[in-house]
């Protein structure tokens, strides 16, 4: 125990979200931050799910098939109650998602370092449930302009707020994981699909929560019974699901949000001394959000995420088709048939096998955010990155001769692999920034650095689905669609593989001095009664009774998800 091992509660009116009322004090565990984070990103990473309503919504008026309206322009799709939305037309709600995303959090990132991640937090709440709930009424007097206000620019400054606000703070409470840290919160936002498109799939189509059928191995637990689902011979049944996950989405992000803490000024962990052997890639200094971004590191960092991220994501966008296209008749024991020669039902049995393969990439994406990112605080950032692109430059140039080959297997594993990486950028990305720039603005320059995300969420789809467009009207057969993709992807990894190279330390000229990083310090402590440096009684902590209960209850539904993959992802062998 440190000498000064206690510190007075914040004093002062303050509001209940204000950030003084969120400083941690004697006895509490560091542990229960992480879920509190969880509680967050697992309710807003349900954006990546979101693609399981598209085709429910695209027959909201003709029921059992779309009412098609084929001379209807874009803008009068969003007004019009007598015509179906096109499939297309809603898929820029991704695009909405996650442009929102990242200009909200470049936007209002500095504003959540003052304010702390508990309003910020609260915000975000609010803006995801409450998109939901707006959507809900989009949906219910079918106005697509509503939905998109709705789930797409409410919802999406909410997805903003709510995947930077624990980021800054969870760096600070593991100054030793700082990786570690940042990946077990923002493998949240990966796995937010894996439990919400199942769980929307059932409340829309009805089904049993709690059966599991994992090839031969069937299983229930409890007698759970048979939920009917919303969907009715008069109604689709997708606004009252937005109703019901709004609700539970606030509800779950609220109780994140008021279990944020944020450190003492002066705190490390009990025992924790900071390394003495120095590092040139982890600096002891802190650069000001108002430079950050004028340093070539940010961004050679932004092109490094935004390269990493483009050539992930437009694989998830066409997970899907892509298995279905390549392996054909191979998928269900016909490895004579091509993709045009399989009859309905075979391409209905195809695609059930091809929704497994997305659900599998998910788990990977999910996996690979605590797993990289706890590995760059082994190999350190730089390193780990440098594995990212020369791993997946070798499997995506593969990946066309695996398909040659016939091999479901290294086809699949190649891509599950990929996609951990994709997962791992986003959880390794906050520590690298920490690295390079201290961790006084690090969640504020995190947020500007999500643009990347958007710019990537834009780059990605695009590659990829026009370049599929042109090998079909060039008359590419289909087995050989993405050959050329996948060589254009390892392109873009190779660029990223150079701006990681780079990379070097920040010019000290860009540090803020002792006196100027003292002055921000005493603004933020303003409401404690005397600034020290120690412990505070806050050691570093371990799965105590409350630790291990807040630990379950995020656990429960992350083993759900887990289980409803795996059901579906046992089909594709």
């Amino acid at each position: 125990m440190t000498t000064a091992d206690t510190v007075l509660a914040p004093v002062g009116a303050s509001g209940l979200l204000d950030r003084e009322r969120t400083i941690a004090t004697a006895g509490f565990n560091r542990w229960l931050v992480p879920p509190a984070a969880l509680c967050i990103h697992l309710c807003i990473g349900m954006a990546y799910g979101f693609s399981v309503f598209w085709l429910p919504l695209s027959r909201a008026i003709g029921l059992t098939a779309p009412k098609a309206c084929p001379d209807m322009s874009l803008w009068q799709e969003l007004f019009t109650t007598t015509c179906d939305w096109k499939v297309a037309s809603l898929g820029w709600m991704y695009t909405l998602f996650f442009v929102l995303l990242g200009v909200s959090a470049a936007i209002w990132g500095g504003w959540l370092e003052r304010a702390g991640p508990r309003k910020a937090g609260v915000v975000a709440a609010c803006c995801w449930g409450g998109g939901l709930l707006i959507g809900a009424f989009g949906v219910y007097v079918h106005q697509l302009w509503i939905m998109w206000l709705g789930c797409g620019v409410i919802g999406g400054v909410g997805l903003g707020l709510g995947y930077i606000s624990p980021v800054s703070t969870l760096i600070k409470w593991f100054p030793d994981r700082r990786g570690m840290a940042t990946g077990m919160a923002i493998m949240g936002f990966g796995g937010g699909a894996m439990i919400g498109a199942p769980l929307a799939n059932i409340l829309v189509n009805g089904g049993k929560f709690l059966s599991f059928d994992l090839g031969s191995f069937h299983f229930e637990l409890g007698a759970p019974g048979f939920f009917p689902g919303f969907k009715s011979a008069a109604d689709v049944g997708v606004w009252q699901t937005f109703l019901l996950m709004g609700v539970i989405y606030f509800v779950f992000m609220m109780i994140g949000a008021f279990a944020y803490r944020v450190i003492p000024t002066g705190w490390q962990p009990e025992g924790w001394t900071a390394p003495t052997e120095k590092k040139s890639m982890i600096t002891e200094h802190h650069v000001h959000l108002n430079n950050a971004h004028k340093t070539p590191q940010f961004w050679l960092i932004w092109w490094v995420l935004c390269l990493n991220v483009s050539a992930g994501i437009g694989v998830i966008g066409m997970a899907s088709p892509m298995l279905q296209e390549i392996f054909a008749g191979k998928l269900i024991g016909h490895p004579e048939l091509s993709f045009g020669q399989l009859s309905v039902e075979q391409k209905a049995a195809i695609a059930a096998i091809a929704a497994g393969f997305a659900g599998l990439l998910s788990l990977f994406n999910i996996g690979g955010r605590f797993f990289w990112a706890s590995m760059s605080d082994l190999m350190g950032r730089k390193n780990t990155y440098y594995t990212f692109f020369i791993l997946g430059i070798v499997l995506y140039a593969l990946a066309p001769t695996f398909a040659a080959m016939g091999s479901k297997l290294f086809f699949v594993l190649a891509f599950c692999i990929i996609l951990s990486m994709y997962g791992g950028g986003f959880a390794t990305v906050p520590a690298y920034l920490a690295d390079m720039f201290g961790t006084q603005f690090v969640g504020a320059i995190h947020g500007r650095l999500l643009t990347a995300w958007s710019t990537a969420g834009i780059i990605g789809p695009v590659v990829v689905n026009y370049i599929r467009e042109f090998q079909l009207a060039a008359g590419v057969p289909r087995d050989k669609l993405y050959d050329t993709t996948m060589y254009i992807l390892c392109a873009m990894l190779i660029a990223g593989l150079i701006c990681n190279y780079l990379i070097r330390p920040v010019n000290p000229k860009w540090n803020m001095s002792a006196e100027e990083v003292a002055k921000l310090q005493a603004a933020s402590a303003k409401s404690e009664a005397v600034i020290q440096h120690g412990s505070f009684g806050i050691g570093k902590g371990g799965l105590d009774v409350s630790a291990a209960l807040f630990w379950a209850f995020v656990a429960i539904p992350i083993a759900w998800g887990v289980l409803k993959t795996l059901e579906s992802a046992v089909k594709i062998f």
